[in-house]
């Protein structure tokens, strides 16, 4: 994931953001929380990881599938934003 590192110190913040709400969910489940409340956070959390897996494989495309010299009306850059666009829909 060398590619990442441009990337790195704001994937880092979400993965800390995330172990945060897991450890939220974990104390509320010691603390014997309402069920909607734990799945609530429980659903928050699996947003956020949803998100953190968005951009990582936006950057995996824009890294590994598109040429950085090639112009911006290049069809396969229009198709890898397409694909981004996709994914972030389905993820987010």
């Amino acid at each position: 994931m060398g590619h990442v590192e441009k990337e790195k110190a704001k994937l880092l913040n979400r993965l800390r953001r995330l172990k945060g709400q897991i450890e939220a969910i974990e104390r509320s489940v010691e603390q014997d929380q309402e069920c909607a409340r734990v799945l609530q956070q429980a659903t928050s959390c699996r947003g956020a990881l949803d998100g953190f897996i968005g951009e990582v494989i936006e950057d995996h495309i824009r890294e590994h599938l598109l040429d950085p010299a090639a112009p911006a009306d290049d069809p396969k850059r229009q198709a890898a934003d397409e694909l981004i666009e996709i994914v972030h829909a389905y993820l987010v």
